[in-house]
């Protein structure tokens, strides 16, 4: 019998003095039975990073031909791809074909490693931008996991803030060039 995802509910207080976007989001996460906390965690910073009103949650890992998230225009369009892990360049360049504008966030302590491999040829791929969460930040996200979570984001200068109740953490998303 398989396993079933774990559902998790999130209200994400959004302030993004950057964009001047300010939102109250409720989200329902799946959390695939091989997806880790601190992935599932990074899809919400992700979403935050990238809000808009037509951004959604996809089948994840369950689904080799979509993203992690994307955001899907009214005529069905798909206006922004965003990738999650290392992603490999053949992955993207598919993505390259299906929409304008192509986002991939990096994580994990092997990122140096791929992207010393895999940093040529996928920033010779048009539409891409790559970026980067550092380990240290990541591994604090499962501090804030629970199955209901009311979560605060501001984004001010590139600089990404989470916090909850009882936990705060200053979180840096690097460019990878």
């Amino acid at each position: 019998m398989a396993l079933k995802p774990t559902i998790y509910k999130v209200e994400l207080q959004l302030s993004d003095t950057d964009r001047h976007c300010y939102e109250t989001c409720n989200l329902t996460l799946a959390q695939h039975p091989s997806e880790t906390l601190q992935r599932m965690m990074v899809r919400v910073l992700v979403y935050g990073i990238n809000y808009h009103q037509d951004l959604g949650f996809t089948r994840g890992l369950s689904s080799t031909d979509e993203p992690e998230l994307w955001q899907v225009g009214p005529d069905g369009v798909v206006e922004h791809w965003i990738e999650l892990g290392q992603a490999s360049p053949e992955r993207l360049r598919k993505a390259v074909s299906r929409a304008p504008k192509i986002s991939l966030y990096a994580y994990g302590r092997e990122v140096d490693t791929w992207w010393d491999k895999q940093g040529k040829a996928i920033t010779d791929l048009p539409k891409v931008k790559a970026w980067r969460f550092h380990d240290s930040d990541v591994a604090r996200l499962e501090d804030f996991v629970s199955r209901t979570m009311q979560l605060s984001l501001t984004i001010s200068d590139g600089e990404l803030f989470l916090s909850d109740n009882t936990n705060h953490l200053s979180l840096r998303v690097s460019a990878l060039d």
